[in-house]
C-alpha cells in the first residue's frame, strides 16, 4: 500500500482530482440535526444514527465522546467535562464541536475500508433549515470541508425530506410537506424542483421538551432533566388524549431539595406541549392561505405530508387535518426522511445541481 501511494502521481492521472478521490471515498448524505445526526452512505443506506451531542474537556477541549455515549453523560459530568450540543435551532452554535462531530462520522464511515487513505475525501450533501442565513450556511460548509469533504452541497430540509419519501419534486404538481425536527419546523410547498412557498420556524421538538420541564416545575414543584422530559414526550406525548397513559419521572423537589418521583399523565404532556403545537399548526394554516390557486387543487389531492420526529406525536396529523380541512398523513420512517433524501441526491447530480442552495455560496 505504501509503495502504491508513494509512486502515485496525481498530475499523470487522466481523471480529475475530484473524480480520483471519488474512487477512494464513500460519498455521504447527512442530516445534521439539532437532536440527531444521520449519515447515509451511497449504496449502503443509513449507517449512522446518533444524538447530536459531544463531550470534551472544559479546558483542554479534548474530545471524550460523541453521539449516544456523550448524551448518556449529559447532566452527570464533573466540572472538568462539558457536554456540548453543536447545533441549536438547526444551525451551528459551536463550530469546533460541529467540525469534530462531522470529522468523526466521516472517518467512521470509512474506518472498515483498508484501501481508503487515512483522510477520506467524500462528496457530502447536507440538509439545512430553509431559513438560515448566508453566514450560517457558510459555517456548515466550512465545518464539512474542515472535516474532509472534497465538495459540499446544501439542500433545504423540506426538499430533502420530500425526495427521501419518494415524492417527485420535479413535477408541476404541488407538494405540501412539513418536517418537524428537533430545532426547527420546516414547512414548504414544492413544485418544479423549487420551493414556491416556505416557512422555517423555531418551534419544534426541543421547545416541546423545554415546555414539559417548565410544566412539571410549575405544577408539581419538581425539576426534571432534559433526558427525562424527552423520554416522557416520546412515550406518552400527544395533542389529544384518547386513552390515559402514564410515565414515572424522577427529579428533585424544588422545596425540599430531595429526590422525588412523579407519575406524569398523557394529559400533563398534552397541556405542556399545547402552546408549541398551536404555533406549528397556526403557521401551517397561515401558509395554506397563501398557496396559489393553481397549486391548491394539487395539494388538495395529495394532502399534507408530515416528516421528522415531531410528526410522531400522537394525534398531531388529525389536529392539522381538522384545522386546515385537508388530508394529512405521516410518511413512512419520518425520522430518516431528510437523510434518505440527501442520500438519493448523491446518485442524481442533475437534480442536485437544480435544487441545491447557491445563494451566497461559492461554485
Amino acid at each position: 500500500m505504501y509503495r502504491f501511494w508513494s509512486k502515485l502521481n496525481l498530475k499523470n492521472l487522466a481523471l480529475p482530482v475530484n473524480a480520483f478521490w471519488g474512487r477512494f471515498s464513500h460519498d455521504v448524505g447527512i442530516d445534521l440535526g439539532t437532536a440527531n445526526t444521520l449519515v447515509y452512505v451511497a449504496g449502503r443506506g443509513i449507517v449512522i444514527r446518533e444524538p447530536s451531542f459531544l463531550a470534551r474537556g472544559r479546558k483542554s477541549k479534548e474530545i471524550l465522546a460523541i453521539g449516544l455515549s456523550a448524551k448518556k453523560m449529559y447532566g452527570k459530568t464533573p466540572r472538568a467535562i462539558e457536554i456540548v450540543r453543536p447545533l441549536k435551532s438547526g444551525v451551528i452554535a459551536d463550530f469546533d464541536a460541529a467540525y469534530a462531530m462531522l470529522s468523526h462520522y466521516i472517518k467512521k464511515v470509512h474506518a472498515s475500508d483498508s484501501l481508503i487513505p487515512k483522510i477520506p475525501r467524500p462528496k457530502v450533501v447536507l440538509g439545512v433549515p430553509s431559513g438560515i442565513t448566508e453566514v450560517e450556511r457558510r459555517a456548515v460548509v466550512d465545518a464539512a470541508k474542515a472535516a474532509g469533504a472534497r465538495a459540499v452541497y446544501l439542500v433545504e430540509e423540506p426538499m430533502a425530506a420530500a425526495i427521501g419519501v419518494g415524492l417527485d419534486v420535479d413535477r408541476s404538481d404541488g407538494i405540501f410537506i412539513v418536517d418537524i425536527g428537533g430545532g426547527t419546523t420546516e414547512i414548504a410547498v414544492i413544485s418544479l424542483g423549487g420551493v414556491v412557498l416556505g416557512r422555517s420556524v423555531r418551534f419544534a421538538g426541543d421547545e416541546m421538551t423545554e415546555a414539559i420541564i417548565n410544566y412539571v416545575k410549575l405544577k408539581y414543584s419538581i425539576l426534571i432533566g432534559d433526558a427525562t422530559a424527552e423520554e416522557a414526550k416520546i412515550n406518552i406525548g400527544c395533542v389529544s388524549v384518547s386513552k390515559e397513559k402514564y410515565f414515572l419521572a424522577r427529579g428533585r423537589d424544588l422545596e425540599k431539595g430531595m429526590p422525588v418521583s412523579v407519575k406524569l399523565t398523557s394529559t400533563d404532556i398534552q397541556e405542556a406541549i399545547a402552546p408549541v403545537v398551536r404555533e406549528i399548526v397556526s403557521v401551517i394554516s397561515n401558509l395554506m392561505e397563501e398557496v396559489p390557486p393553481e397549486l391548491m387543487s394539487d395539494v388538495m389531492k395529495s394532502g399534507i405530508a408530515l416528516s421528522g420526529g415531531g410528526s410522531l406525536i400522537e394525534g398531531l396529523s388529525a389536529m392539522i387535518e381538522g384545522r386546515v380541512g385537508m388530508k394529512t398523513y405521516v410518511v413512512d420512517d419520518p425520522l430518516t426522511a431528510v437523510a434518505r433524501g440527501c442520500g438519493k441526491l448523491l446518485g442524481d447530480p442533475e437534480l442536485l445541481n437544480k435544487i441545491r442552495i447557491t445563494k451566497g455560496m461559492s461554485k
